[in-house]
């Protein structure tokens, strides 16, 4: 009877492990599901403030020609780091800083324009975003009243190449001002990267002129305020087909 036994258990254990055994040489294997990424989302700018002056910096003891600022923006969804950029308008030059924060010091040139951004990312994928661009002037000692911001183009856009059937078309442009006191612009305009040939002065922001098929033509506008203190917009260049 225990021989019997025996044999019963052992018979139930092949026919367990037959029903339950490891995988068979047609099964798929299962690939490994990666994680979902989700791009970032863009910033949004809180100071400096857009158009105003900005007159809450640190002064460097060391330099008084410098101020901390203090940047703020509000925290973007998706994100785990920030790229501060601050243009000088004056000199192009950008000054790039990090944060994991929604906020970061920089120090930047008193009495001087400046330009700034935040790029937004996220770990696990190379996908940005780009908060609107805001301007300001850093505060400096005894500016009574600052120069307008550089122009900015508008239409044609930078490095675009347009067709036009016509020989005239219009260049648009934009700009500001802390005072609030822009008087007029000059125009230059050239098929030269130094443009010298004046388009005259206006009081309006746009100005007609004439083009032909085939060439590159660059362009600036200089801006006059009431106390005649001007700034130069950087060189803006467009094709005609």
């Amino acid at each position: 009877m225990k021989t019997l036994k025996y044999i019963t258990v052992s018979l139930f254990s092949s026919l367990l492990l037959a029903s339950c055994g490891g995988s068979s040489d047609n099964e798929t294997p299962v690939e490994p599901v990666a994680p979902l990424v989700i791009d970032p989302g863009a910033a949004t700018l809180v100071f400096p403030e857009d158009n105003t002056e900005c007159n809450e910096g640190i002064i460097n003891v060391n330099d008084e020609t410098k101020s901390t600022v203090t940047f703020e923006w509000s925290a973007s969804e998706n994100t785990d780091s920030y790229e501060v950029k601050v243009k000088n308008l004056e000199t192009g030059s950008i000054t790039t800083a990090t944060s994991t924060t929604n906020q970061k010091e920089v120090s930047i040139n008193r009495g001087t324009p400046y330009e700034w951004y935040v790029i937004s990312k996220a770990n696990g994928t190379s996908s940005t975003a780009t908060s609107e661009t805001w301007s300001f002037y850093n505060q400096g000692q005894g500016i009574e009243n600052y120069a307008p911001f550089p122009a900015i183009a508008i239409s044609p856009q930078r490095g675009s190449t347009i067709s036009s059937t016509n020989l005239t078309i219009t260049l648009e442009w934009s700009t500001s001002d802390v005072d609030d006191d822009i008087v007029s612009y000059e125009v230059l305009f050239d098929t030269t990267e130094t443009p010298i040939t004046s388009l005259g002065s206006t009081t309006e922001s746009n100005i007609d002129v004439t083009v032909g098929a085939g060439t590159t033509y660059y362009w600036k506008v200089i801006t006059t305020d009431s106390f005649d203190n001007t700034s130069t917009s950087e060189l803006f260049e467009f094709r005609v087909e």
